[in-house]
């Protein structure tokens, strides 16, 4: 990784990263493959001027998908890295 802005890809939005977001104040992102935790607290430190606690990575695996009429293994969905961030306990929780 050369810079900060090429560690974090974009923020997941799911149900379950909603959840994550109102109950126990965690953003989850989707992080570059060859980034790691260290990286991922850098970055949303300096990004957005939080204290993190601790950071979380998944490796999402690709998921593959049945289509067409005969049913056929075609279409796959690229796997991806995330990162969930626990903030520090204690501190104002500001949506990002």
């Amino acid at each position: 990784m050369s810079t900060i802005y090429e560690v974090l890809h974009r923020p997941i939005v799911t149900e379950k990263s909603n959840y994550l977001v109102n109950t126990l104040h965690q953003y989850v992102f989707e992080v570059a493959r060859d980034a790691n935790r260290t990286q991922v607290k850098d970055a949303v430190e300096i990004l957005f001027h939080v204290t993190v606690k601790r950071v979380n990575i998944i490796n999402a695996p690709a998921k593959r998908a049945r289509k067409g009429k005969s049913r056929r293994l075609d279409v796959s969905n690229a796997g991806y890295k995330k990162a969930i961030r626990h903030p520090e306990p204690g501190r104002s929780y500001s949506v990002i």
